[in-house]
């Protein structure tokens, strides 16, 4: 059953305000009085039971995985510790000081309750309002991407025959599309189609510079170049090289004579293609050569 938490000041707080504690300028006060996410308990109420225990009301939830990455925390372990140390989160998330704080797993379960299809609604709601307050313009957009390393001991990397290969990741339900437009640029270079991960078989074996190859995953993002909002993003296994996915992320955030900006990475494949579909294409000048 879903919950919704009212926040409201403790009877016996010994004189100690949150609201009055956290100072004016802190980036969470103005986070909240400009957002309202209460939203999300509409958009997930029917993923919910209506009888059971309540959870912990998703727009605490929501804001808790706001937190770990606006301030880069580490884990949803440390974030779960570190609740209870910082006033302002206390008071973002609408707790006392003696509130009981959930445990870490409530954010995993959330998201796999949740799944894919919330969360890109987060994500588009989010990025409308952007538009709305004119943050977004669209008339230049800078797209790149990054190789981020899979949650994959390299241990778990075999050999073996394509044939087994591509079994295994059927059992893992891996083979999806976009395992076969894959074009993996010289810096980010396929080991080759004989290894894989057994606990991870959606990543590739690929390298990343001088670094030596594992599990990895690329992940590509568009962003706005007037205020520098992500206006889109994809994650792909990491043989998909960043020119594959560019075009496909403009489209989804430019304006229909705006600019795309590609990295050296991106700026060949973005010049050829955007001038056939009458876009125009420049590259970084601050990207390495």
């Amino acid at each position: 059953m879903v919950g919704s938490q009212q926040p409201q000041k403790e009877l016996f707080s010994y004189q100690i305000d949150l609201d009055r504690r956290v100072r004016s300028d802190n980036s969470l006060r103005r986070i909240r009085e400009a957002i309202d996410f209460s939203f999300v308990r509409a958009e997930v109420a029917t993923l919910y039971g209506a009888n059971g225990n309540e959870s912990v009301d998703p727009a605490v939830i929501l804001k808790m995985m706001f937190l770990l990455f606006f301030d880069n925390v580490a884990s949803e372990r440390e974030l779960m510790r570190l609740i209870p140390e910082r006033l302002d989160y206390l008071w973002f998330l609408g707790y006392g000081l003696e509130a009981s704080i959930p445990d870490h797993s409530v954010l995993s379960k959330a998201r796999a309750r949740w799944e894919r299809e919330a969360f890109e609604k987060f994500f588009v709601r989010t990025v409308g309002q952007c538009v709305a307050a004119g943050l977004v313009d669209g008339g230049k957009i800078h797209v790149d991407s990054s190789l981020n390393d899979a949650n994959a001991s390299c241990d778990s990397v075999v050999k073996a025959r394509p044939e087994w290969i591509a079994a295994l990741k059927a059992a893992y339900h891996a083979t999806e599309s976009k395992l076969d437009d894959a074009s993996t640029p010289a810096a980010y270079e396929a080991v080759n189609d004989r290894v894989v991960s057994t606990t991870d078989p959606d990543a590739t074996i690929v390298r990343k510079g001088p670094q030596p190859p594992r599990p990895r995953y690329h992940h590509h993002r568009a962003v706005d170049d007037a205020h520098g909002v992500v206006t889109a993003v994809d994650t792909t296994t990491g043989s998909i090289a960043e020119n594959k996915r560019l075009l496909a992320l403009g489209r989804a955030t430019r304006s229909p004579h705006g600019a795309e900006r590609a990295d050296r990475g991106g700026r060949p494949q973005v010049r050829h293609g955007g001038e056939l579909r009458g876009l125009s294409a420049t590259r970084d000048p601050y990207a390495p050569r």
